[in-house]
């Protein structure tokens, strides 16, 4: 009787078999466990993956053109664009009948501002034209040719055509070729104008000051934060509220008050003559130039790399480094072979979270660095705010991105990200 009970399968308390009581008592913790973290999920959903894929996408999207002018991108397609000749009568009369249309939707305006982002002059001309083009009757107004040219000049040179038809594609690599100081022609990508290749040299700019910003942290943070680590109780929390206290002033104020001392006229020239170090007629130039960007910006990032250095060195037993001067070290020695490997995770964390933070950084450059100290981030600002340059600035972004994430890929490799400690 006992064994022909127990053969049978094993029982819950309500009297379902106990494997099935189980995959659905998982299930519903699953689903709870589910609900918990579906507020957080949903927000990073729309503040981080949806940006970050729109951005992607502005940044090869192009489909105005072949919106706006279906008929002109038919018929640009049978023009030979290098052959130096003007399109024939049937590409004008589809360009007047497009037109007609996109005026009547106030669409052509769009379209000369996205075709002025790679000739200049596109968008005056569109605008301009406009005007007179929705008096014509695409049925009956014909030739075309000749009364568009009449209307404006610029319908009546090749290098008009030339631009509509190499950017009437839908998915274009064109922003992403102007990040890069390059275009897009008919005849493939090619350099800039000499005087227009200035990104290229912001991205180096931008990375070379981030990682002297970077080191300039590490410089000034590591003292301090074995102070804090290895000072009594009392006069390290006094030395904690030293380091929060920029924290709680706000970041335009601390930059503002760098360009107040940073000037020719400024505190510390003003220190300096009255010290006799620099003559009157001799002031430091140490504002609107990259200088004066590397101070203000370490300065405020300074905080960020204190905090996880002193979290890993807090954690550090003091009893090594006793141990290592009972054995007869030098205080040089127990530091460099004991005490500094166990901090370098403090390091490595404060260095990624400062280098990220300063790589994306323009509010600080844009006040104190001039000309000579801005940054890319500070470009990406002026096409979003400025020039709405969107489809550039988000090719910008997309790049900048790119490095981040290949630099950390790197440091990944050479040091190992599991080495990264906050404490």
């Amino acid at each position: 009787m006992t064994d022909a009970t127990q053969s049978g399968p094993m029982l819950a308390a309500d009297g379902t078999p106990l494997k099935k009581s189980l995959a659905r008592s998982l299930r519903r913790r699953k689903l709870r466990a589910l609900a918990l973290i579906a507020p957080l999920l949903l927000f990073v959903l729309l503040s981080f993956v949806i940006p970050i894929v729109s951005m992607l996408f502005r940044s090869v999207e192009n489909g105005i053109v072949s919106q706006t002018l279906p008929l002109t991108v038919v018929e640009l397609q049978k023009w030979d664009a290098e052959g130096g000749e003007l399109p024939d009568e049937a590409l004008y009369a589809a360009f007047t009948k497009d037109m007609v249309a996109a005026i009547e939707a106030k669409e052509h305006t769009k379209l000369g501002t996205r075709l002025n982002y790679e000739q200049t002059g596109m968008s005056s001309m569109f605008r301009k034209s406009g005007r007179q083009i929705k008096r014509l009757d695409p049925e009956a107004d014909a030739p075309f040719k000749e009364k568009l040219i009449e209307i404006h000049d610029g319908w009546g040179d090749v290098d008009t055509w030339r631009v509509i038809k190499t950017h009437a594609v839908p998915i274009t690599n064109g922003y992403f070729l102007n990040a890069i100081d390059m275009q897009r022609t008919p005849e493939g990508a090619q350099a800039q104008p000499e005087d227009k290749r200035i990104l290229i040299k912001l991205f180096g700019r931008t990375l070379f000051m981030s990682l002297i910003i970077t080191a300039s942290c590490i410089l000034l943070a590591y003292p301090v934060s074995y102070l804090l680590a290895n000072l009594p109780m009392r006069a390290s929390n006094m030395l904690m509220i030293l380091v929060l206290l920029p924290f709680w002033t706000s970041l335009l104020v601390r930059t503002s008050a760098w360009k107040v001392m940073l000037q020719q006229q400024g505190v510390i020239n003003e220190t300096l003559v009255w010290l006799g170090f620099v003559a009157d007629d001799a002031r430091l130039v140490i504002i609107n130039n990259q200088f004066g960007t590397i101070i203000a910006m370490t300065h405020i990032l300074l905080p960020f790399m204190i905090l996880p250095m002193y979290s890993v060195m807090q954690t550090i037993p003091p009893y090594y480094t006793r141990a290592a001067k009972s054995m007869g070290a030098t205080n040089w020695t127990t530091f460099w072979r004991i005490y500094f490997p166990q901090s370098i995770p403090g390091i490595g964390a404060g260095s990624i979270l400062v280098f990220i933070l300063a790589i994306g950084y323009y509010i600080t450059p844009e006040i104190v660095g001039g000309t000579k100290g801005v940054f890319i981030s500070n470009r990406i600002a002026y096409h979003i705010s400025s020039s709405l340059n969107w489809g550039l600035a988000a090719a910008l972004g997309t790049i900048l991105l790119a490095v981040v994430l290949l630099l950390y890929w790197c440091y990944d490799k050479i040091v190992g990200i599991d080495n990264v400690k906050l404490g």
